[in-house]
């Protein structure tokens, strides 16, 4: 498959007798171009436009094929989001497909030993030989930990399977993933509160609904009520019934809990798939799925494609969490995604969140859960104005964070913003440190002895001296979590303060690790960007902190209301799950803001309603649909010609073209941006794919990148 928006397809091949069997999904080496390619077979025709003579045949068939459903769920990702079908396709394929040059991944096989079943005559064996019969009497082992445990080489083992003593065949050895385990999960069913009975018995009642029914629901429950125990009994149900489930959860290392939860409820069913598995590990638990041996996947944005036959579920855990756009091409939404797989497999869909999206709300049919299933309320949250208050820290702050330190409990404090300081400047000539592949100040972290650009990674060392004047007077300006863990170390000392953010988290299994021993500790502090709020259950957790927690209010975005609610509101939500009850702190340099009202009285409903009646006004999702173009260019200039194309190609009467408008320089490309306003979603989708594979072809636009994005987050 050829990624180029030049190369539309599909394209037609004969198929020899030898591939006969080939059909829709199939993945077959082709010639193209000189090249050889991996196709997919998107449909079968008895004659084509092109001459017999002029098609050439594939070369070789790949071993999975691809369900029909997907490909036509690929496709549709690639028409909806303004994508190419190979890239479109791509997401539905096997892990680690190549294109036979070394690249693919297979299944994993091992020679495995095991006694025949025959009375072994002791007389004429080696020593070495009696021990290998011995060591299998316990069962089948892999030839090679055999040769290593005592000592004898595989030809000893050949000899004994040529008299017949054992056996050597060759099987499939399945790569397991290894996951961290965060606390404790178990196989229990919970005892179901009553409003988690009335969620449970609606998503019964809709997996057995008739044909052409609305399958959609809303699970709106406040943190702390038990979703994931009807997550749990849902996808209970749907096996009973011969049914297959997806669970789609934000990020995978940022819900190790939820994870070992369905793992420990449904331990010989569950496949996990995600981005951080080895290879052959993602594609062992395809392939389990492909073949029926799982019946449950559970993973982030990328599961919703899981080769699934029968499905009848499919979860949206946390369902307002932005994770679920995808950043590159295609620029899908796996929560549209999953309700036109739902639709087209006449599968339940079942989001749920405590914060759900005005989209959401809106459109589907609410399942309310408003209590804990404790029973206890939620905490009291105090919002405090930091109008000239120098520091980080509220003094309410410290003095509720040496509560906890006195009375050996837990906080989780958030800060949206990693590193030490946000910049760093020379006290004498005012220079400050940029990046010198975008226009943005670079940021200071002190355990790396590094500055560094959190859009395109370009680091430098620390300076001790200004380059342009020579002045050491240089200065830091604002707080990063790394300079907030130091101020916390001395506030609650001797108290461990752990950090969570993407700085720590790199690696395999680094969240779980951070996560695990926060849980762990009888008490101490977590500290971190919005990872800390991502659906955590630790209830021993007696305070929680929000600093800086209207920032995002000052971002020039529609949504800014909306996401800044949903941090404060799932940040609140961590406290006071157990016995000594919670509270929460909230500190915003404008402490009367509408949306913090709103969280401080974890009032999602009121919200809600307003911030319909503010997007109605301005034509806003759910309102209308925005499609946004950005073109980039290394020189400056053709980016700007580039949108001001695209604006003027634009053909939809009913659609606002805005722009075009430059963007900040970032990774050596300058940029520029066209945003489309449409309430015909389609109409425009299609004005803005034609618009831009026209202009893409063009000569007078070479050089020019282009992005697309429909309902840009």
């Amino acid at each position: 498959m050829t990624p180029a928006r030049a190369l539309r397809g599909p394209f037609d091949y004969v198929v020899p007798e030898r591939l006969a069997g080939v059909g829709v999904g199939s993945m077959l080496l082709v010639p193209f171009g000189g090249r050889r390619l991996l196709g997919v077979v998107t449909g079968l025709a008895e004659q084509s436009d092109v001459p017999p003579e002029k098609l050439a045949e594939p070369h070789s068939e790949l071993a999975h094929a691809v369900p029909e459903d997907l490909v036509e769920l690929g496709l549709w990702v690639a028409e909806e989001y303004c994508s190419t079908p190979a890239r479109g396709l791509a997401l539905v394929l096997p892990p680690g497909t190549g294109t036979g040059r070394g690249r693919s991944v297979r299944a994993k096989r091992m020679l495995v030993a095991r006694l025949s079943g025959a009375s072994p005559p002791l007389k004429g064996l080696g020593e070495r030989q009696v021990a290998a019969l011995a060591a299998l009497a316990d069962g089948p082992r892999p030839a090679a930990d055999l040769v290593r445990e005592v000592g004898c080489g595989h030809a000893a083992l050949r000899a004994l399977e040529r008299r017949g003593l054992l056996e050597l065949r060759e099987q499939e050895i399945r790569r397991v993933p290894v996951h961290a385990p965060v606390g404790s999960a178990t196989a229990e069913e919970e005892r179901l509160t009553a409003s988690q009975e009335r969620a449970l018995a609606a998503a019964v009642a809709a997996l057995d609904a008739p044909d052409g029914a609305d399958r959609r629901l809303l699970l709106h429950g406040v943190t702390g009520s038990g979703k994931t125990e009807v997550y749990l009994r849902a996808v209970a149900a749907a096996l009973e019934r011969g049914m297959g489930a997806i669970v789609l959860v934000p990020e995978i290392a940022l819900t190790p809990q939820t994870v070992g939860r369905f793992q420990a409820r449904f331990p010989d069913t569950v496949a996990v798939l995600h981005s951080q598995l080895g290879a052959g590990e993602r594609y062992d638990e395809w392939a389990r799925l492909r073949r029926g041996e799982a019946r449950v996947c559970v993973g982030p944005r990328s599961a919703v494609f899981a080769p699934i036959e029968g499905l009848g579920l499919i979860v949206v855990d946390e369902e307002h969490d932005a994770s679920y756009k995808q950043d590159g091409d295609p620029r899908y939404d796996a929560r549209r995604v999953a309700e036109r797989r739902a639709a087209r497999s006449g599968a339940l869909l079942l989001a749920g969140s405590a914060t759900p999206r005005p989209e959401s709300w809106q459109r589907l049919r609410r399942l309310s859960m408003p209590e804990r299933v404790d029973g206890r309320p939620l905490p009291p949250v105090e919002v405090c104005g930091m109008a000239g208050v120098r520091g980080p820290l509220h003094p309410r702050t410290r003095e509720a964070l040496d509560e906890v330190r006195r009375d050996g409990g837990k906080a989780i404090v958030l800060l949206n913003r990693r590193g030490w300081s946000n910049f760093l400047t020379c006290g004498s000539c005012a220079r400050v440190w940029g990046c010198p592949a975008c226009d943005v100040s670079l940021v200071l972290h002190r355990a790396a002895g590094r500055v560094a650009c959190h859009h395109c990674g370009h680091e430098e060392p620390l300076p001790s001296v200004c380059p342009d004047c020579g002045s050491v007077s240089l200065a830091r300006h604002g707080t990063g979590t790394e300079r907030l863990e130091s101020e916390l170390a001395e506030l609650v000392d001797p108290l461990p303060v752990h950090r969570l953010d993407s700085d720590v988290a790199a690696g395999r299994g680094a969240i779980a690790g951070v996560l695990s021993r926060f849980d762990a500790c009888a008490s101490g502090v977590l500290v971190g960007t919005q990872m800390v709020a991502k659906g955590h259950d630790f209830p021993d957790v007696t305070l929680g902190v929000v600093l800086d927690a209207d920032s995002t209010l000052r971002f020039p975005d529609f949504r800014s209301e909306e996401r800044t609610f949903a941090l404060v509101a799932q940040l609140a939500g961590r406290s006071g799950r157990g016995r000594r009850g919670g509270k929460v702190i909230v500190q915003a340099l404008d402490p009367s803001a509408r949306v913090l009202r709103h969280a401080a009285r974890h009032d999602s409903a009121a919200f809600l309603a307003e911030e319909l009646d503010r997007r109605s006004a301005l034509a806003y999702p759910p309102f209308s649909h925005l499609i946004r173009v950005v073109c980039s260019s290394e020189e400056k200039g053709p980016e700007l010609d580039a949108a001001r194309a695209v604006l003027e190609s634009i053909d939809d009467p009913d659609a606002q073209v805005l722009g075009p408008a430059p963007l900040f320089r970032m990774a050596g490309r300058e940029r520029a941006q066209v945003v489309i306003k449409a309430f015909e979603r389609a109409r425009a989708v299609n004005a803005v794919r034609e618009a831009v594979e026209r202009l893409s072809s063009e000569r007078a636009h070479r050089g020019v990148a282009w992005s697309v994005d429909v309902d840009p987050q």
